[in-house]
C-alpha cells in the first residue's frame, strides 16, 4: 500500500479494555481512508461488479451511516434521527455512490466518526447501554464498539478488492 499521509494508530499491546476498544476502532477506521487515499472521484465510485453498487466512496458513505445508527440513534437515544442517504433507513441504499464525490461522503463520514467518538468519550463505561430496535433490546456500548470493529474489519476487505481492482495497490 502506497502511504499516502493517514496515520494509524498502534493498537496498544497492554492496556485497559476501552483503551483497546477505542484505538482498535480507530485503527479500523484509519484503514477505510487509507484505501481511498490518491484516487479521484471516478475512481472512488467504481463498482466492484454487476449487480452489486458497492464501492470505495459506497463503503465509507455505508460506514457514516453505521456510525451514525449505533453511536447517535442507539447509544445516544437519538431515535429519530433520519439517515444520511435514505428516506427508508435502508443500508443499502449508501453504497449506491453513482453521484456521490469524495467531499461529500468524507465530510459525512468524518462528522459522525466525531459525533462517536464524542458520545464514547462521554460515556461513564462500556456498560452504558441504549436501545436497539432492530434486535428489540439495549446493548451496551462495549456491544456498539465491538460491533464497529467487526464492520469496519469486514468492510476493510472489501476495499482492499475494490482498490487492488482500481489501481493493483495493495496491503496494509
Amino acid at each position: 500500500m502506497v502511504n499516502t499521509g493517514t496515520e494509524r494508530p498502534a493498537p496498544p499491546l497492554r492496556g485497559d479494555e476501552r483503551e483497546m476498544l477505542r484505538t482498535f476502532l480507530d485503527f479500523h477506521r484509519a484503514t477505510l481512508a487509507m484505501k481511498c487515499e490518491g484516487l479521484t472521484d471516478e475512481q472512488l465510485r467504481t463498482q466492484s461488479m454487476p449487480p452489486s453498487t458497492l464501492s470505495l466512496l459506497g463503503l465509507v458513505r455505508h460506514m457514516a451511516e453505521v456510525e451514525r445508527t449505533w453511536f447517535r440513534r442507539v447509544i445516544a437515544g437519538e431515535s429519530d434521527l433520519p439517515f444520511v442517504w435514505s428516506e427508508k433507513q435502508d443500508y443499502q441504499e449508501a453504497y449506491d455512490a453513482t453521484g456521490a464525490t469524495r467531499a461529500e461522503a468524507f465530510a459525512a463520514w468524518e462528522a459522525e466518526v466525531e459525533e462517536a467518538r464524542r458520545i464514547e468519550r462521554g460515556a461513564e463505561s462500556l456498560d452504558v447501554t441504549g436501545y436497539q430496535p432492530r434486535w428489540g433490546e439495549d446493548v451496551s456500548l462495549r456491544l456498539v464498539m465491538l460491533h464497529l470493529i467487526h464492520e469496519y474489519a469486514r468492510h476493510n476487505g472489501h476495499a482492499d478488492l475494490l482498490r487492488e481492482g482500481i489501481d493493483g495497490v495493495v496491503g496494509a
